[in-house]
């Protein structure tokens, strides 16, 4: 199973490392992947390489794809390829997971609509305007959407999502 695990400048280091590593234990393949290939400077300094640039098909070559939070998922919703990437998973039914601000990516992809989420709270206003039902828990889980409200939400969001990971063909 391969994962892609979204990177871009201000990202919060430990939703990214966190995530990235616990998968990697698990025997999955992980990918950090980014609008374009280089290093990028995360939230508190720490410099965070993307293994490459997103591809135009790579919504049929990952199983799931994981959103950390800090400032990175304002940056990646500007790149349509990524907004794209994103809406293409869900469409075909793969696991998405996004943590703090990582459910904005979401939002500009449009599929929360009607979904309970939870991210987090400075941008609970922009998550119900984009349609979703906020319940504010720790961890939310509706259907393949996994999200969680900030670094204190790891070890259960990633519990879950394993959980989840298993369950998925």
């Amino acid at each position: 199973m391969r994962i892609a695990i979204l990177l871009d400048n201000y990202v919060e280091e430990i939703e990214f490392l966190y995530p990235f590593y616990r998968l990697k234990e698990e025997g999955y393949e992980v990918v950090s992947i980014a609008a374009k290939e280089g290093e990028y400077r995360g939230k508190n300094g720490m410099l965070i390489k993307a293994e490459r640039a997103l591809r135009g098909d790579d919504h049929e070559y990952f199983n799931a794809v994981f959103i950390p939070g800090g400032y990175a998922p304002d940056h990646l919703r500007r790149h349509q390829e990524i907004v794209n990437f994103i809406r293409e998973m869900y469409n075909k039914g793969k696991v998405i997971a996004a943590i703090c601000h990582g459910p904005w990516l979401l939002a500009s992809a449009d599929i929360i609509r009607n979904k309970r989420v939870t991210s987090f709270f400075s941008i609970k206003d922009d998550l119900i305007h984009a349609g979703a039902i906020y319940t504010g828990k720790n961890v939310e889980i509706d259907g393949k959407i996994i999200t969680a409200t900030d670094p204190s939400a790891l070890p259960e969001m990633m519990r879950e999502l394993i959980k989840i990971l298993k369950g998925h063909p």
